[in-house]
């Protein structure tokens, strides 16, 4: 007698990831929000009696693509202060409108906003730094969606908390309050070396060894950062880490633009982790990540968008291709991030990075069923001769169709279930006029 489960996904093609190999015509068994094999369709169709059976002919599935740095509540700020320094943009505009707007709802708004975008193109976890926690994870909970939040510290105040101290107490009570809610994990973040003093990276490190969490911090974003440092601490920020003890496998340093030959084997002997945002980079001017030679050194690297303040998207597809064509340009190797490891950079390895590899990032018997479907069919992804390939240098999150998370759908044919869209645009208008009072002079 054919065993029951929940769910079973056919597809053209499947990409498990923890394989180099791309399946032909199998499907995904999922029962209790995992994933419990994944054979060819005729063996499944027989072995299995599947509550909802889904047949994907021109597709490719793959596992939930995992943005690895975000500031999802910004996205009520998208485009509002374009073409700009990156210190220019935080202390003139972000930080202002912040010091102004910055409130529960305008967490829980933003971050709705975000998941929205974020679920249409694939992305089923996101890793965040941001205040207001509790909010977010409200959010991120009513889309079905996973998140690791951040327990945001700084040293000034904002209208969130005081002082570090207040940020972390504050940060810590919230993740009390979200324990054993399987979608929602935390990870400390302290924001960059020139907003967190000694001490407090101390006290972050301490509690990341009690508590077992990710250190999510920004790091050699701009030139003028590592001069201040030099200027004021004597050293590199990276080499003050170090001293710090914060370098290791729970660290994930965002940005890591600019880098010399001692950041990188800093970074490589202690199993640091780098999220990579290559358009905000872009955008911002920061510069060039020196991606391929991390890889080539052995530093695990997975993508971020940044915020959508300054992105403007929360694309992973677009962070992929323009990831692999900037190393390629940048080192001078066209074999350089080959398309099946750009997908596992925006999948496993993030998982890695996050400590969630056991539970997410490939199509794996056991894990969470984290799944994403991407249709081929279309006339301008035709012919398909690599479905990996396309992933990277052809598809774009238009043609995502159905995402899965823990088994659950929360894109089924391009739409949000179960998640009423004039509500969310009413919201999102009354914030716009909200900012745009602000914003005149």
């Amino acid at each position: 007698m054919p065993e029951a489960i929940d769910l079973l996904i056919e597809a053209r093609w499947i990409a498990t990831v923890d394989s180099d190999t791309t399946l032909n015509n199998h499907a995904v068994a999922v029962h209790n929000e995992r994933i419990v094999a994944v054979l060819p369709t005729r063996e499944a169709r027989a072995r299995f009696a599947p509550a909802r059976h889904v047949k994907l002919p021109g597709h490719i599935l793959i596992p939930g693509l995992i943005n690895l740095h975000t500031h999802a509540a910004m996205t009520l700020m998208r485009g509002i202060a374009d073409d700009l320094p990156l210190m220019d943009w935080l202390q003139k505009h972000i930080w202002p409108i912040e010091g102004t707007h910055m409130s529960p709802q305008f967490v829980y708004d933003g971050t709705r906003l975000a998941c929205a975008e974020m679920l249409k193109g694939g992305i089923t976890c996101f890793n965040d730094m941001y205040f207001y926690p509790d909010a977010a994870a409200s959010a991120a909970s009513e889309f079905g969606m996973r998140a690791t939040l951040g327990i945001t510290t700084l040293e000034f105040p904002t209208p969130y908390a005081s002082d570090a101290a207040d940020y972390i107490s504050k940060g810590l009570a919230v993740r009390q309050d979200w324990l054993g809610n399987p979608l929602i994990e935390f990870c400390l973040a302290p924001h960059a070396p020139y907003t967190v003093s000694d001490a407090t990276f101390e006290r972050i490190l301490t509690l990341s060894e009690q508590l077992n969490l990710p250190i999510h911090c920004h790091i050699h974003e701009t030139a003028q950062e590592i001069a201040d440092s030099l200027q004021q601490h004597g050293q590199r920020p990276l080499q003050r880490l170090r001293k710090l003890g914060l370098l290791g496998p729970n660290l994930i340093g965002v940005h890591a633009v600019h880098l010399n030959d001692d950041d990188l084997e800093l970074l490589a002997t202690t199993s640091s982790n780098i999220a990579h945002c290559p358009t905000s980079n872009l955008k911002l001017a920061s510069g060039f990540a020196p991606v391929a030679k991390m890889r080539q050194m052995g530093i695990n690297v997975g993508f971020g968008t940044d915020g959508a303040a300054s992105n403007n998207r929360l694309d992973m597809f677009a962070e992929m291709r323009l990831a692999a064509l900037l190393a390629k340009g940048v080192s001078g190797n066209a074999q350089a991030l080959p398309a099946g490891e750009v997908l596992r950079m925006a999948t496993l390895d993030a998982a890695r990075a996050l400590g969630l590899a056991d539970k997410i990032g490939s199509i794996t018997p056991g894990k969470y069923a984290d799944l994403c479907a991407v249709s081929l069919s279309p006339l301008e992804t035709r012919p398909c001769f690599d479905p990996v390939s396309h992933i990277v240098n052809v598809a774009g999150r238009e043609h995502i169709t159905h995402v899965w998370v823990a088994g659950k759908c929360c894109v089924d044919n391009k739409t949000l279930p179960n998640h009423p869209q004039n509500d969310l645009e009413s919201a999102v208008a009354l914030w716009q006029n909200s900012l745009e009072f602000r914003q005149q002079p």
